[in-house]
């Protein structure tokens, strides 16, 4: 494995999980790997399972929809609500859990991811902000720590296939 940074901290008081994670490529390459969803599609969901995006707009008020797909076929939806985009640097969405016609549950939890990079180093910070200290302890419980961690490995192979 690599020398780069990934931390993984949990604040009950504020709600917050927050993940920072840093990746041998460059800013632009990882912007792109969280906004375009034919890159998303290739390393978000933990394996065994697999994700599809159904459409995504990535502009202010467009919306991500998309499954985690198990290996026997099983479908897990969530809609994803773009709130703030400053390219290469920072996007807001707020996501939540969906039926498979793409009508919300909540509550959800909105996410806020920064990039920045040096020296050829992208470092990425998720800020996520959940409604109820309740869905952050379900979202602990179900695993999500270790399923992110698998999920960034995948996005790391990802990023060396493209980037050298």
């Amino acid at each position: 494995m690599n020398n780069l940074n990934f931390t993984f901290t949990v604040d009950k008081a504020t709600k917050t999980a927050v993940i920072t994670r840093e990746f041998d490529a460059a800013r632009a390459l990882v912007w792109d790997a969280f906004t375009k969803a034919e890159l998303l599609d290739q390393w978000v969901a933990p394996k065994p399972w697999s994700a599809k995006t159904k459409y995504m707009d990535f502009k202010v008020g467009g919306r991500r929809f998309y499954a985690m797909v198990s290996p026997e076929g099983q479908e897990r939806w969530s809609v994803q609500e773009y709130l703030s985009i400053s390219p290469k640097t920072n996007f807001k969405m707020y996501n939540s859990f969906a039926d498979e016609n793409g009508n919300a549950e909540r509550p959800g939890s909105e996410w806020d991811y920064s990039f920045s990079e040096e020296n050829g180093i992208t470092k990425v910070t998720i800020t996520i902000y959940n409604e109820s200290l309740e869905r952050l302890e379900k979202m602990i419980e179900m695993g999500f720590e270790q399923g992110f961690k698998m999920s960034i490995d995948n996005l790391d192979n990802l990023l060396s296939t493209h980037s050298h």
